[in-house]
């Protein structure tokens, strides 16, 4: 007789199961990648449209005139004075909102939480959620995410460049990891919805062309990395930790080398895992991306390695894509820029990663009949939409840039003083949201033993040092001087 009881199998209730496949037009309508891409397409639709508008009847002629002189037309977004964000103070706070000689930002702050409220409103509605439990906790989550524009702007922590994102997580882990996250503000903590929706106002700003030359030593960073990453801590759990859970190894492994959190409901699906080991693994995942948003740019500059390198080395490291955006707009543009085209490849694994994983898992690990039947179609259901919204709009706005009459002008002016507002408070949001989903007590029941901690350390062990490898040999070896002449180096 066997010294302990075989491990009973979980209730039905308690597995993560794949969610009913629906129409593509069905989603369309209902799901938050496409909602992602409703919103940020009709937020920049209309920030163009007020700019497109508002150009003098002369226009065309003063382009002309001004390229004859070697000179460019100076416009202006009529946005540029609805929408704001709180400003730079030194003594007291109140002059980020109300500034000396200047008109306040009440209204353009009042104007950017209305239009955001009705946005994501709209989106909710679409998801069958309540509306008006939404809009209680968007409130709070919204004044959250002034507060932390407002302490970044303070003139000494702007020295420092203690960008918004690490005072938003700070300001959410606080309150997460004290008093508690109000059950009132729940309804309202939308991550992923905020940080894709900004990732697709986000595609303006990126002109096809780089998106085109970055992504192809990208793709050999996320596609080459990420599946060795991933066997090989599946297979470190299994052979070296002898974790019990088989799922909760997967994905963990999977949550780790991929992208956080989408990656992980997409797996958890695939191998039958727990709920309680999808939430803890979203949790370490959050836990974890929080230390490398903040510590990976200071190593970078610490280290001396510039930001084309350091934006590919985040990309394919840090689990959130809002992380990733957040950490390359410390080390600057190019950072961003190279940091999120290599996050945006990686997530396109999500559904690979998930057809790969359920034919493994019906395959070889489960020894009665599986109601999991994978298919080609897998990868597209599981593929992130709201990439396709990023690209769209990168196409489009790469377009505009090149073909629209004094358009090199027009689309840069449109991005900096409307668009690109709209982004900074749905990456603020998203942050918020984490800090306050993340409670690192509920932790701590996973952690017996420690080798789940073991797991993921050794895991982002190997991603760090491989990523950071290939990086190297992809943007400053093989495609350096391609990549230098993307951005004029």
């Amino acid at each position: 007789m066997p010294d302990t009881a075989p491990t009973p199998e979980p209730e039905e209730s308690d597995i993560v199961k794949a969610a009913l496949r629906r129409s593509t037009w069905a989603e369309m309508k209902t799901a938050e990648d496409w909602w992602a891409v409703w919103i940020g397409g009709g937020l920049l639709l209309i920030c163009f449209l007020a700019m497109y508008f508002s150009l003098p009847a002369d226009f065309s002629d003063q382009v002309t005139t001004a390229k004859a002189a070697g000179e460019k037309v100076s416009v202006h977004s009529p946005l540029k004075a609805w929408l704001a964000k709180p400003g730079s103070w030194s003594d007291n706070p109140l002059d980020s909102i109300f500034p000396p000689e200047k008109n306040n930002l009440l209204i353009p702050l009042g104007v950017v939480f209305l239009i955001s409220l009705c946005a994501f409103s709209i989106g909710v509605k679409a998801m069958q959620q309540s509306v008006a439990k939404f809009a209680v906790g968007f409130l709070g989550v919204f004044l959250l995410a002034a507060l932390a524009y407002i302490l970044t702007g303070q003139v000494v922590v702007k020295r420092y460049n203690l960008e918004y994102a690490l005072w938003a997580l700070m300001i959410g882990l606080v309150i997460s990891n004290t008093i508690g996250t109000p059950n009132w503000m729940k309804p309202a903590l939308k991550t992923e919805l905020y940080i894709k929706t900004g990732l697709v106002v986000m595609g303006a700003s990126v002109l096809f062309s780089r998106l085109l030359i970055l992504g192809l030593p990208g793709i050999y960073v996320a596609w080459v990395v990420t599946p060795i990453v991933l066997i090989s801590t599946y297979a470190f759990g299994q052979k070296i930790l002898k974790m019990e859970s088989r799922s909760l190894n997967m994905v963990i492994s999977a949550d780790m080398s991929v992208c956080g959190v989408s990656a992980a409901i997409a797996t958890a699906a695939s191998c039958k895992a727990k709920k309680e080991e999808l939430s803890f693994a979203i949790g370490l995942s959050l836990s974890f991306t929080v230390i490398m948003m903040i510590v990976l740019p200071a190593v970078i500059k610490a280290l001396g390695i510039g930001p084309i390198l350091g934006g590919a080395w985040m990309g394919g490291t840090i689990d959130s894509t809002g992380a990733v955006a957040a950490s390359g707009a410390i080390l600057g543009p190019e950072a961003e820029q190279v940091a999120i085209t290599i996050k945006m490849i990686q997530n396109i694994l999500i559904g690979v990663t998930a057809f790969g994983v359920a034919v493994f898992w019906v395959s070889f690990i489960e020894t009665k009949e599986s109601n999991i039947k994978p298919d080609a179609w897998e990868i597209w259901y599981r593929f992130p939409k709201f990439v396709l919204g990023f690209i769209t709009a990168s196409a489009i706005f790469s377009l505009l840039y090149v073909y629209l009459q004094g358009g090199d002008v027009v689309v840069p002016a449109m991005v900096k003083e409307s668009s690109k507002v709209f982004r900074g408070w749905f990456f603020c949001l998203a942050f918020i949201s984490i800090g306050l989903e993340t409670n690192f007590r509920e932790l701590a029941k996973f952690l017996k033993g420690g080798k789940p901690l073991i797991l993921y350390v050794c895991g982002q062990s190997l991603n760090l040092l491989l990523t950071l490898l290939m990086a190297w040999l992809m943007f400053s070896v093989f495609y350096k001087d391609v990549v230098n002449e993307v951005f004029n180096k």
